[in-house]
């Protein structure tokens, strides 16, 4: 169906102002329910980088229940929905085989352990990102610490974002969420029908200096700390193993690196 002149210049309008403008939010919601702005100065006990980057040690992954802790404590804490429709789901880290995550890294001879152990994935809060470069309104946006987060509050629904992620890493809100969710935390904003969401590297938490999420809730399976820090925990575990990323010849610079 065609757009309406006014419904068009609207939207044009929207965008236009959103070129210029910058983001309301750049981690939602702090200890006491408050909201942050990109330049307010975090809590004395935040934890800061240069560049945050994850490593994931799939050796301690076996089978998808491995994975299972890391979603669920995610998911509760950042209010996902649990939508039983597949074209509705919401997802912020789920886990994938080997031949989807890595589809550029084929290997007919590939190892039976690596070929069916599942692989998490999430949004690899890439140093290009290229969903931030196609976002009429900046509702997504990279920091200067590498994490790439939404305001969900100048989110538009244009899903240009969606489009360019050539991880799949974005959900799209088709459906109010808020009757979906089975316990709210009032720590972090619930979203609305027509939002995309995604991972942000649990930044509300990092600001009152607390780690992921899902790294606490792994045994030690994944490794999250500053990458420009030659000492930091995750600099020496890529000293000390190989590792692979996502789609990494298109150049997008994944922040997100896989023992294997």
């Amino acid at each position: 169906m065609e757009l309406s002149r006014r419904k068009l210049f609207k939207i044009a309008g929207i965008s236009a102002i959103g070129l210029n403008a910058k983001p309301v939010l750049s981690v939602f919601a702090d200890v006491h329910g408050q909201t942050r702005t990109p330049d307010t100065k975090k809590d004395h006990d935040a934890l800061t980088a240069k560049q945050w980057g994850l490593v994931i040690d799939t050796r301690k992954l076996k089978t998808s229940k491995d994975v299972e802790p890391l979603i669920e404590a995610c998911h509760k804490i950042h209010n996902v929905p649990e939508l039983k429709n597949e074209r509705h789901e919401i997802k912020w880290i789920w886990d994938e085989p080997y031949q989807h995550a890595f589809p550029t890294k084929e290997n007919k001879y590939l190892d039976d352990r690596v070929k069916n152990v599942p692989f998490p994935v999430l949004c690899n809060h890439c140093e290009d990102p290229p969903c931030v470069r196609v976002c009429p309104t900046n509702a997504t946006f990279k920091r200067d610490d590498g994490i790439v987060l939404m305001d969900f509050h100048r989110c538009i629904g244009c899903r240009f974002c969606m489009a360019a992620c050539p991880y799949g890493s974005r959900s799209f809100n088709f459906r109010d969420p808020r009757p979906f969710i089975a316990e709210t935390n009032k720590k972090f904003p619930t979203r609305m029908k027509g939002v995309v969401e995604k991972c942000n590297y649990c930044a509300e938490r990092l600001a009152v200096g607390q780690m992921p999420a899902c790294v606490e809730a792994s045994n030690g399976a994944l490794i999250f700390g500053d990458l420009e820090d030659p000492n930091s925990e995750v600099r020496k575990v890529l000293k000390k193993n190989y590792t692979i990323r996502r789609k990494q010849g298109l150049g997008t610079g994944p922040s997100v690196y896989y023992i294997v």
